[in-house]
């Protein structure tokens, strides 16, 4: 059985957990809300990736998706399932969102890194802001393997780090996106949870 640990940094407190993959072996996933998050790995950081990235598959040419609507439709019925048994409003998706998530999760398959970190962005706030949306905040959660939109969808609302994402009172909005590496099969997803100013 293999097993994930995550940790995510949120108003200053870290909290720490385990999740058990069963199915998602291999399947690797982070949280980041603001600009604090970190994540277990054994990859040793280089010039190019910074402490907490993971290199999943070889740079090169990746397959890059614009915004699918089925993939939207699924993510925010996999969020306001979470949401409404935690009592919070739902969010709804959104265009910039998505665009944002879709050259994210692009940007990280060229790249072969799971990262927060954008080739010309520090995270998902400057993402979308460069979209023209105006947030009052913003989270992500990432991931990289070789599986579906559910699956990602899952291993997110299944482990701690990535539901307090989910789970942040004033998110409204919603986009998710994804991108396949240039080895053909490992399949890196973001999502970015925002609320407008």
């Amino acid at each position: 059985m293999c097993q994930l640990e995550c940790c995510s940094m949120i108003n200053g407190i870290k909290e720490s957990g385990l999740m058990n993959q069963g199915i998602f072996r291999a399947f690797t996933a982070c949280a980041f809300l603001s600009v604090a998050a970190s994540c277990s790995s054994t990859v040793t950081p280089n010039r190019d990736t910074g402490p907490h990235d993971v290199k999943a598959s070889p740079p090169g040419k990746a397959q890059c998706f614009g915004p699918n609507s089925a993939e939207q439709a699924m993510g925010v019925q996999a969020t306001n399932r979470a949401r409404s048994s935690a009592g919070l409003p739902s969010v709804k998706a959104d265009g910039a969102l998505a665009r944002a998530a879709a050259a994210h999760a692009c940007d990280m398959a060229e790249r072969g890194i799971m990262t927060h970190t954008g080739s010309s962005t520090s995270g998902p706030s400057a993402r979308v802001k460069k979209l023209g949306y105006a947030p009052r905040v913003t989270a992500e959660n990432i991931a990289a393997g070789p599986y579906s939109a559910a699956q990602a969808f899952a291993a997110w609302n299944g482990s701690s780090g990535h539901l307090q994402n989910i789970l942040i009172p004033q998110m409204r909005d919603f986009g998710v996106g994804s991108a396949v590496g240039s080895d053909g099969k490992t399949v890196y997803w973001a999502a970015v949870y925002a609320a407008r100013r």
